[in-house]
């Protein structure tokens, strides 16, 4: 057998493993993230998403594009911009967001010991993937702005663009550890 023939045949027989990181992997964004919405600086980053979006901007007091005038950068503090945002609920909804990824991350969690519940999880999470991939489209900020150089708007994404586009990834994750997690949820309803 030839070296690539054995990488082949390695590889073929890593999928438990793959999917195993996979599952944690998500776990892990979802616990980290879920849990950075405590932070007013992570509050704040959202905005422009959430403001924009036909889906959620209801639940911000001020419609888009009021909140351009009081973004804070991260790691800035500005008094005036900060009560702007309490008016907003900016961090209110931030509080509720990071509460319902934590939960997502911890349904995922729950696989060895209930794996239908860990295929809901999954679900919910592409879900929101789905949610997040659309601030492409709804959300300025998601490309390079025309500020003098030719290379601005579509396809060029912003940093917020780049954070949006990685959703994508979490979309075919959720979905692959949900059909996993689902297989097993059959295999014990079958016993």
């Amino acid at each position: 057998m030839n070296l690539y023939s054995r990488f082949l045949t390695l590889a073929a027989g890593s999928e438990r493993l793959g999917m195993t990181l996979t599952r944690l992997g998500l776990v892990v964004v979802l616990l980290w993230i879920g849990g950075l919405k405590i932070f007013k600086y992570e509050a704040d980053g959202i905005v422009p998403f959430v403001a924009n979006s036909p889906l959620m901007s209801f639940l911000y007091k001020h419609p888009a594009p009021e909140y351009k005038t009081h973004m804070n950068a991260e790691g800035q503090f500005v008094p005036q911009n900060r009560a702007w945002h309490e008016e907003n609920r900016t961090y209110e909804f931030s509080y509720g967001l990071g509460a319902v990824i934590v939960i997502y991350g911890l349904l995922l969690c729950l696989h060895p010991w209930s794996p239908g519940l860990a295929a809901v999880g999954s679900f919910l999470v592409a879900v929101m993937s789905l949610v997040t991939l659309s601030f492409l489209i709804t959300t300025p900020e998601s490309w390079v702005p025309a500020l003098g150089d030719t290379e601005h708007g579509f396809p060029y994404l912003s940093g917020r663009g780049r954070l949006v586009v990685k959703d994508a990834i979490m979309l075919g994750a959720a979905l692959v550890t949900m059909a996993d997690s689902a297989r097993a949820a059959l295999a014990v309803r079958g016993k």
